[in-house]
């Protein structure tokens, strides 16, 4: 790990997880600071980001131009997020689960599975407390309703909703 990286995560973890949403009346400068702190900790970082308030995440992530990460959200390695991407609060993206192909031993003495990549093209918006699941992609132009989990993948221009998500319908273009 390099000492950018522990530079970004300390100033992250002691000032900038604790400060007030981007939004609020009285931010302090908030987002400017996280966005300082996400330079320093994310492999690939665009600008006029937004890392939110209690937010968790990776230094194997990328974040796009324009995108944000939501209050309380967490993210594992390995998870690629384009530009333009808005997400809602205490999402969550999984690139690694349980094992459980066993049944002689309990699953939790089984090793993990290899990680399985998300991708989240540009131009998505993740609605509030979406849960995204090893390995799914999602689609340009998509949206994501509150609270659905995201099993397969998405097709782009969709909006999809529910558990497990499914097409609602498709965006005009």
């Amino acid at each position: 790990m390099s000492i950018k990286i522990i530079i970004g995560k300390i100033i992250y973890n002691i000032l900038g997880k604790h400060m007030p949403p981007s939004d609020s009346r009285f931010s302090f400068g908030s987002k400017h600071i996280r966005a300082f702190c996400g330079k320093l900790i994310l492999k690939e970082c665009g600008k006029n980001i937004n890392i939110e308030k209690g937010a968790h995440f990776s230094s194997e992530m990328s974040l796009g131009d324009h995108s944000g990460i939501g209050i309380n959200a967490q993210i594992a390695p390995y998870v690629s997020i384009g530009k333009d991407v808005m997400m809602g609060p205490e999402c969550m993206m999984y690139t690694v689960n349980h094992g459980m192909a066993r049944t002689d031993i309990p699953m939790w003495k089984q090793p993990f599975t290899a990680p399985r990549p998300i991708v989240i093209e540009d131009d998505v918006w993740i609605g509030s407390r979406v849960i995204i699941l090893p390995g799914v992609h999602v689609g340009r132009g998509s949206v994501i309703g509150a609270g659905s989990v995201v099993t397969k993948n998405i097709e782009p221009y969709s909006i999809v909703g529910g558990n497990p998500a499914k097409l609602i319908r498709k965006r005009e273009r």
